[in-house]
């Protein structure tokens, strides 16, 4: 199996034992590191039944409650924070007009349509506020890994792949199953959702775990 250069003993031991629980289930076609047609993404692991009737199912490992918490922001969450800061800065922005009228642009009619300069405006608060909603923004339309894997149906199933000690229930993402490292094996905590990825989804992720496994016979390990 390939690894990355960064990648932790702890986090190469994950996917394994992933590939391992995968085939205990009949997924007997697997491989790490496998990009997701279609998605963008990189999961940690993939794998699939034989045959017409087969299905697929992706893997994401996380041996930090940091690097969970990471890809699993919550999009509703997302969306009031970032309505709160939107707001935060109309409200902002109406009282720094009002203090500084010389801000204004002079591009309409009547004073009240004016539109406001505040772009190089040194306030250190108003920046700050600025500088959090593109973040919120960034993220939002970015989506959440998690989320849009469930949304554009990567596969039949979804399963995340932890530690014991780094989740609460209420961070793991909606529709995906949780397995959970108990010494040598994984322990299904939770059944995933089961979608329906369909034929050609299933046709390029078969052809993206034989294009992965067929590099990784060639990679020098790294450890």
């Amino acid at each position: 199996m390939g690894a990355k250069r960064n990648e932790t003993e702890a986090h190469r031991h994950l996917k394994v034992l992933a590939i391992d629980w995968a085939r205990s289930q009949g997924w007997l076609i697997a491989a790490a590191e496998v990009r997701v047609p279609k998605s963008g993404y990189r999961a940690d692991a993939a794998a699939m039944g034989r045959g017409v009737a087969g299905r697929a199912a992706l893997f994401e490992c996380k041996q930090a409650r940091a690097d969970l918490l990471k890809d699993s922001h919550d999009d509703a969450a997302t969306r009031r924070q970032l309505t709160a800061a939107l707001k935060r800065r109309s409200k902002l922005e109406k009282l720094l007009g009002e203090h500084r009228p010389d801000l204004r642009r002079g591009d309409s009619l009547f004073a009240e349509f004016d539109s406001w300069n505040f772009g190089k405006l040194e306030h250190k608060g108003y920046q700050a506020l600025l500088g959090e909603i593109a973040t919120l923004q960034g993220r939002l339309g970015a989506g959440t890994k998690f989320s849009k894997m469930l949304r554009y149906q990567s596969a039949d199933f979804l399963y995340l792949v932890v530690e014991d000690d780094i989740y609460a229930d209420a961070e793991i993402p909606a529709g995906w199953g949780l397995l959970v490292r108990k010494n040598a094996a994984l322990e299904l905590r939770r059944k995933p959702v089961a979608l329906d990825a369909g034929e050609s989804q299933r046709r390029a992720l078969l052809e993206a775990i034989a294009l992965r496994a067929t590099r990784a016979v060639a990679e020098p390990r790294v450890d």
